[in-house]
């Protein structure tokens, strides 16, 4: 039928881990054990939705963190140090990443409401396969578990903002049309990944990376903060290409009736 039949959804900051905090996090730590250099949450946001190696060179390449390396070491990072701070990165992300895997409020309800409309879940991460092998099952003991997943590093073509993870999940998945397919996202390499795939795309303003906060900082900011944070991270995932813009997955099956009514039409992302 000429309509949504898989979502491809993000996982830190759309599905679990209000915030994105896990992986934000341990770039801090990582930093700071591997080399004794300081980064701030703010920076460590940057990049995010890359590749966690790839993130780490994209962070050494911000001008604020380069001149601080350089300041430091007397010399800007090489890929050898990018190798020492993942290194440093992957133990403390398996072990932390647990901590992080309880589902983003709306998500279970809204998983079971798509799969009763017969639509299939595909995911996929930044986070490697060691990192995954430890999410996947500690999200599943509470309630969410996709029907396929992805990581980073299973294909040898790459990920984001490649299309290759989004495009994996539809052959593994069946699905019939990439536009019949909505990626959903919480940061701009995410929204690209869909694009490059050729899929419908969802950025969630409020629940992720760009909005930054946890569920409880967002629970105690003002109406004008949530506004403004909201606006900000709206916009940049409208910039980045997002055909829509929400809040947090909740309100995904809103969306699909959109899209579907875009789709009977003739509409194509």
């Amino acid at each position: 039928m000429n309509q949504i039949n898989a979502v491809i959804l993000d996982w830190a900051g759309t599905t679990v881990d209000f915030g994105s905090f896990a992986p934000t996090s341990i770039f801090v730590e990582a930093f700071h054990q591997a080399f004794g250099i300081p980064i701030t949450l703010e920076e460590a946001r940057v990049p995010m939705g890359l590749g966690k190696w790839q993130h780490i060179d994209a962070l050494g390449k911000l001008p604020s963190v380069a001149a601080r390396w350089q300041n430091a070491l007397g010399r800007p990072m090489s890929h050898a140090d990018v190798d020492a701070i993942y290194a440093a990165f992957m133990p403390l992300q398996i072990r932390k990443v647990v901590d992080f895997a309880t589902p983003i409020a709306g998500v279970t309800d809204t998983i079971r409401q798509l799969r009763e409309q017969g639509i299939r879940i595909g995911s996929c991460s930044g986070y490697p396969r060691a990192v995954m092998e430890a999410l996947v099952p500690a999200a599943a003991q509470q309630g969410y578990a996709p029907d396929h997943w992805v990581a980073t590093d299973d294909l040898a073509a790459g990920g984001r903002p490649g299309p290759w993870m989004a495009l994996e999940n539809v052959i593994a998945l069946g699905v019939d049309a990439v536009s019949h397919c909505i990626k959903v996202d919480d940061a701009v390499p995410g929204i690209a990944e869909g694009l490059n795939a050729g899929m419908w795309t969802l950025g969630l303003a409020l629940s992720g990376n760009a909005f930054g906060a946890t569920w409880q900082e967002y629970q105690n900011m003002s109406a004008a903060e949530v506004a403004q944070r909201r606006q900000q991270a709206s916009e940049t995932l409208y910039r980045a290409g997002a055909h829509y813009v929400v809040d947090t997955l909740a309100e995904l099956p809103g969306v699909i009736a959109q899209i579907n009514r875009r789709l009977a039409r003739g509409e194509r992302p």
